[in-house]
C-alpha cells in the first residue's frame, strides 16, 4: 500500500511541477510582443528561486520543529539535513504508514513554485528583473513558508488549527497570498506608461490556450494530490476540479456574451482558471453540485474585479493576478464555509448550509482576514526594502519600457527578425 501511495504522490508532484511552465505560456501569451520573453523568464526564475529557498530553509520553516508553534515550524531541517537518509531508506514511510518524506518535500516545493510565479503577473512589462529576483527570494523565505505553517502546520497552527479555517489545496496559502502580493507589488512599481490611455492586447492567444490547458492538467495533481492518498477524497477533489473549471468556462462566456456581445477564447481560458481557483480551498470538502455552483459564481465575480474594480481603483495589475487569484481565492474560502460537508471537514465543523451553524463560515472569514493582514504587511516591508536597494525605484527606465523588456533586460527577442535568413 505504501508503494501505491508513493507512486500516486510522485505523479501528483510531476503534475504540479508542470503547472509553472504552463503559467509561463499563459502569462507570455497575455503579455505584449516586446515583453513576452521577460514575462516568461520571470516565471522560470520563480522555479529556480523556490527550488533553492524551499530546500534550504522553506521546508524547515513550514513543516520542521515539533509542530507546537502557531506561526513557525523550526530550523531543525535546514538543507533537509536529517531528512534524506530515512526517506531514501524508507524508514519514515514505514513509521508513518504512507510515503517517504522527500515526496512531500517535492510536492510542497511545487506548490511554492507556482505560488511564487503567479506574483509576477502583476508587474509584467515594467519591473526590473533583478528587483523581481530579490523580492521573490525574500518572499519565499519570509512569507510563503510561514503562511504554509499557519494554515497546514497541524493542530497548533494559527489559521488551520486555532482558528479552524479549512483550506484543502491552497486558497489562502497559494491564491490569496500570490494575488494580494501581485497587487501590492504593482502599486509599489507604479503603472505602465500609457495605462488607461491605450489598449494592451494579448499578443498570442494560442499561447494563452496552451498555458491554460497545462494549468488545467496539472491542477488535478494540485487538488487530488492534496488528499495525500489515492482514495475517495482524492476522487472527489478530482471530480470537483473538473466541475468547477467547466462551469467557470461557461459562466465567463455568458458574461462576455452579455457585456461585450461576443465570447472570446481569452475569456474562456480565464474562466477556466477562475473556476480552478475557487474550488481549490474546497475541493475535498464539497459535493459536485456545489463545485458547479462555485464555478458558475467565480467567473462573474472575477470578471467584475478585472473589468470594473481595477478601472475604478486605478491599479495596474498587468495580467490580473489579483482579480483572478486573490478575489477567486477569497470567494472559494467563503463558499467553503457554506457548502462544506460536515463528514468531510478536517475540524468536524460543517458548512452553514448543512448545519445552520455559522461557526465554520466565521472561521473561514477570520482565516482570510489573518492571511491578508499577514501577507500584506510583510509584502509592503519587503517591497520597500527592495525598492530602497534599487535607489527608490523598482521599475526600468522610460526608455527601456518603451523599447521592451526583452531587449532592455535580457538582450534577446522572442521573435527575432533574421531578414529572410531564418
Amino acid at each position: 500500500m505504501e508503494e501505491g501511495i508513493s507512486a500516486f504522490m510522485m505523479v501528483c508532484v510531476m503534475l504540479v511541477l508542470l503547472m509553472t511552465p504552463g503559467l509561463a505560456f499563459f502569462y507570455g501569451g497575455l503579455s505584449r510582443r516586446k515583453n513576452v520573453g521577460n514575462t516568461m523568464i520571470m516565471v522560470f526564475a520563480a522555479i529556480g528561486i523556490a527550488a533553492i529557498t524551499w530546500t534550504s530553509v522553506g521546508w524547515s520553516i513550514a513543516y520542521g520543529g515539533s509542530g507546537n508553534d502557531p506561526l513557525f515550524g523550526g530550523l531543525d531541517q535546514l538543507l533537509l539535513m536529517g531528512s534524506m537518509l530515512p526517506a531514501v531508506l524508507g524508514a519514515d514511510a514505514q513509521e508513518a504508514g504512507a510515503y517517504p518524506r522527500l515526496v512531500d518535500v517535492a510536492f510542497q516545493m511545487a506548490f511554492c513554485m507556482i505560488t511564487t510565479a503567479i506574483i509576477t503577473g502583476g508587474v509584467a512589462g515594467r519591473m526590473r528583473f533583478g528587483a523581481v529576483m530579490a523580492f521573490l527570494s525574500l518572499w519565499t523565505v519570509v512569507v510563503y513558508p510561514v503562511l504554509a505553517h499557519m494554515v497546514w502546520g497541524g493542530e497548533s497552527s494559527l489559521i488551520g488549527g486555532e482558528i479552524g479555517a479549512l483550506d484543502f489545496a491552497g486558497g489562502d496559502v497559494v491564491h490569496i497570498s500570490s494575488g494580494l502580493t501581485a497587487l501590492i507589488l504593482c502599486i509599489l512599481c507604479g503603472r505602465r506608461k500609457g495605462f488607461g490611455a491605450m489598449s494592451y492586447r494579448p499578443h498570442n492567444v494560442p499561447f494563452v490556450a496552451l498555458g491554460a490547458a497545462l494549468l488545467w492538467f496539472g491542477w488535478f495533481g494540485f487538488n487530488a494530490g492534496s488528499a495525500f492518498a489515492p482514495d475517495g477524497v482524492a476522487a472527489l477533489a478530482l471530480v470537483n476540479t473538473v466541475c468547477a473549471s467547466g462551469a467557470g468556462i461557461v459562466s465567463w462566456m455568458i458574461v462576455e456574451r452579455i457585456t461585450v456581445k461576443k465570447p472570446t477564447l481569452i475569456g474562456a481560458c480565464t474562466g477556466l482558471v477562475a473556476g480552478l481557483v475557487v474550488i481549490t480551498p474546497a475541493a475535498g470538502f464539497v459535493e459536485p453540485w456545489a463545485a458547479l455552483l462555485m464555478g458558475l459564481l467565480a467567473s462573474p465575480v472575477c470578471y467584475l474585479a478585472i473589468s470594473h474594480a481595477k478601472r475604478f481603483m486605478g491599479y495596474d495589475d498587468a495580467l490580473d493576478a489579483f482579480g483572478c487569484h486573490c478575489v477567486g481565492g477569497i470567494l472559494g474560502g467563503v463558499l467553503t464555509g457554506i457548502f462544506c460537508v460536515p463528514e468531510l471537514s478536517w475540524t468536524g465543523s460543517g458548512g452553514l448550509l448543512y448545519t445552520g451553524d455559522p461557526a465554520l463560515l466565521g472561521a473561514q472569514v477570520l482565516g482570510i482576514v489573518v492571511t491578508i493582514a499577514f501577507v500584506g504587511v510583510l509584502d509592503i516591508i519587503i517591497g520597500l526594502v527592495v525598492r530602497a536597494c534599487y535607489k527608490g525605484s523598482l521599475r526600468v527606465s522610460d526608455e527601456a519600457e518603451a523599447l521592451g523588456l526583452d531587449i532592455s533586460e535580457h538582450g534577446e527577442s522572442a521573435y527575432p527578425a533574421y531578414i529572410g535568413l531564418d
